[in-house]
């Protein structure tokens, strides 16, 4: 699977790693509802570090068509909630 950070590029990662990177999406997605702003922040990075840390960056020169596309770590809850379907930011 292919997730692109937004500003940052891309990465390539397992799609073994889609159940830890989908419970991650379902926490930021209860603390978006709830208006949780430092949780958000807060899962919003770990989130971010997860696919840094699982994925293989692809080179800048690559353009990958992207299955997933997550805001950048500077992107406020609303900017975010404007990105999210009914699914979050993963599809299930």
């Amino acid at each position: 699977m292919i997730v692109r950070i937004m500003g940052e590029g891309q990465q390539k990662l397992a799609d073994s790693h889609f159940a830890e990177l989908n419970a991650l999406d379902d926490e930021l997605l209860a603390e978006m509802e709830s208006g949780d702003e430092e949780g958000f922040r807060r899962t919003l990075g770990a989130l971010l570090d997860a696919v840094r840390r699982l994925g293989e960056p692809l080179p800048d020169d690559a353009l990958e068509p992207s299955e997933l596309i997550l805001p950048s770590p500077d992107a406020t809850l609303d900017e975010v909630r404007e990105m999210l379907s009914d699914d979050g930011l993963i599809p299930g």
